[in-house]
């Protein structure tokens, strides 16, 4: 799933080197903290969050095939 996410966004942002996936697991649950980089956020989210809603439709469906719960939370970056 990781890999299939990571293949999607590395198509839909300009800046692919900034994309930073970290998995965290729990007993039947992954969630999945992403990070792109600050001008990518709008591609990522989409109109009105359709592309992220998209994504992690995606990854629930494929997820549902092995009896888990995965979600996707979009880590914005802290500005100092």
């Amino acid at each position: 799933m990781k890999d299939t996410l990571l293949y999607i966004l590395t198509h839909i942002v300009d800046h692919p080197e900034a994309i930073e996936i970290v998995e965290q697991t729990d007993n039947e649950k992954i969630i999945y903290l992403l990070t792109v980089a600050q001008e990518d956020m709008g591609k990522v989210i989409g109109k009105q969050g359709r592309i992220i809603r998209a994504l992690r439709d995606l990854v629930k469906l494929m997820a549902a095939k092995e009896h888990m719960y995965v979600d996707i939370v979009l880590k914005e970056d802290e500005v100092v």
